[in-house]
This record gives C-alpha cells, structure tokens and sequence, in this order.
C-alpha cells in the first residue's frame, strides 16, 4: 500500500531550514517530517533522551561540585600555612640572607621536581576521571 501524500503550508524561514537539511545525502523532506512527527506524537522517547542528558549532567554537577570543594580545602591549607610562616618565622640577619636564598632556590627547584615526576608518573587529570 502506497503512502498517502498530503500537502503542507510552512512559513518561509521553516520551508527554507527544511530544503537545506535536505542538501545532505539520504535526507528527504519526507523523512525529516516523518520523524519529526514520530517525535511529536511519542513524547516519551524523547522524554527518555532528556532523562539520560539529566542523569549526566546531575553526575557532572556533582563532580563539579567535589572539584570545587577540593580547591577550596587547598587554598585554605595554603593560606594557612602561609599565615603561619609569615607569623612564625624570625627574619634572617644580613649576613646569613644570601645563603639562606641559595638554600631556599635549591629546596624549591627540588619541590618542583618532585611535582613533575609525581603528575606526570600519574597521567593527566582527564585520563583518570570516569564518565
């Protein structure tokens, strides 16, 4: 049994998004239409695809939120540490100022090192996140 075929008014905007769609090959008007009608009358498979882009945006949110937490934690132990070098640490004589900044530059090139050789023995951040 053949298709009924019926005729359709669109505006002009929406006639003219429709015959560009139709430029890509295996598109039709008639198929665009179809599933757009499929769509319309079925409101549940596309309520099923909004539900799984919630679910993942729920999980995004809350790892966003985990992140978010877990830079706030390090910015206050940072802080805190910084409060309590400044607060607790006598300043150096003269004389001793220039060995103690060799020392410091030693210790922290070290430091930074140790930052390299630990991030990249662990991989990038997005290798070891799960979506």
């Amino acid at each position: 049994m053949p298709k009924p075929r019926i005729n359709l008014r669109l505006a002009a905007d929406i006639y003219a998004r429709l015959d560009g769609a139709t430029q890509r090959p295996g598109a039709t008007k008639s198929a665009i239409i179809e599933q757009a009608l499929r769509e319309y009358f079925d409101p549940e498979a596309k309520s099923e695809l909004e539900d799984r882009i919630l679910a993942r945006l729920d999980a995004f949110d809350i790892r966003q939120g985990e992140i978010e937490r877990d830079v706030g934690f390090t910015l206050e132990a940072l802080g805190q540490f910084v409060l309590y070098w400044l607060t607790r640490t006598d300043p150096l004589p003269e004389g001793e100022r220039e060995a103690a900044h060799a020392l410091g530059q030693r210790r922290f090139d070290y430091f930074v090192e140790q930052v390299v050789r630990k991030v990249r023995s662990e991989g990038s951040l997005s290798e070891r996140v799960n979506y």
